[in-house]
């Protein structure tokens, strides 16, 4: 962990910044983390005194948090706050008045509703927070790439697995392994027209971590997809992709994450199709007629 002071957010970012750094902070700024991001409303209003009190640290504690989340003064992050979470208000006001996590009471029309809001949250929260100068970067590397080799644990595994599909369809070389073993031998053997892409919400999956390291010392160039971007997965990859999942006790990692994670494969397979538009067109429609008319005589 470093005492470097983040870059000022966007008031539109700034409960996303939060989460993003809460693997980072100290215990006692971590405290302060969990108060603002639980009770924004709130939090806001309270002194740096007061802050301190609720959260039993010291206002010094305070005054790092705020730091090390990007502002100089206090009241700035109050007015960005108090901005970010009146626009969440009215962005949800037209969601079912349930929120937060799933409880022992709640009926199935309120999962379904926290589910809903949950998940509309993360991808927004990722929209904010995904710079496209990065992605147009990712993007170039992909549609020149010679073969793109994905691989993820748990959840993230099934979003490589996506993405090998998804390219597949447009006629790129794109292979996603299984298991870790596969995923080092294969990593070992790529070469600099190669791209390896790695899925993981927290960044330190062990097993995740290592595919990219080896692909980037076989002379790969390495993309990372994940939440936290000061996390071992990121510090292996020459690009970063990052995500906003939103987690509670029923929705850890493993699935707020894949809804984020999907978005940012979208996006990355959208314009890498659209950078070759003709081409990936005719392919679509070749792989399309190719299943659809063997599906037809198979019924």
């Amino acid at each position: 962990m470093t005492d470097d002071i983040l870059e000022r957010p966007d008031s539109r970012t700034v409960l996303v910044r939060m989460r993003a750094a809460m693997p980072s902070l100290r215990p006692t700024e971590r405290r302060i983390a969990e108060l603002f991001l639980a009770h924004p409303a709130d939090a806001v209003n309270l002194s740096i005194a007061e802050l301190a009190v609720r959260c039993d640290t010291s206002t010094t504690s305070v005054v790092r948090f705020y730091k090390r989340i990007g502002y100089e003064h206090y009241k700035d992050l109050r007015i960005d706050l108090t901005r970010e979470t009146t626009r969440e208000d009215l962005q949800n006001s037209n969601f079912s008045s349930v929120s937060g996590d799933i409880n022992r009471e709640d009926s199935l029309a309120d999962i379904v509703a926290k589910v809903a809001l949950n998940e509309t949250l993360s991808i927004a929260d990722t929209a904010k927070v995904l710079d496209t100068l990065v992605l147009g970067r990712a993007v170039d590397l992909v549609k020149s790439a010679r073969r793109i080799d994905s691989f993820g644990v748990g959840a993230s595994s099934f979003v490589g697995l996506d993405l090998q599909q998804k390219l597949t369809r447009i006629g790129r070389t794109a292979l996603n392994w299984p298991d870790p073993h596969s995923a080092w031998t294969s990593a070992a053997t790529l070469d600099a027209s190669c791209v390896a892409i790695a899925v993981s919400h927290t960044g330190s999956t062990i097993d995740t971590v290592e595919f990219l390291k080896l692909a980037r010392a076989a002379g790969a160039a390495t993309i990372a997809i994940t939440n936290f971007g000061e996390s071992p997965l990121a510090n292996a990859a020459d690009i970063v992709l990052t995500t906003a999942a939103r987690e509670t006790r029923f929705r850890s990692g493993a699935l707020g994450s894949r809804i984020a994670q999907l978005m940012v494969i979208d996006c990355l397979f959208t314009a890498v199709a659209q950078a070759s538009f003709d081409e990936s067109m005719t392919a679509v429609r070749t792989t399309y007629e190719a299943v659809h008319s063997r599906s037809l005589k198979g019924s």
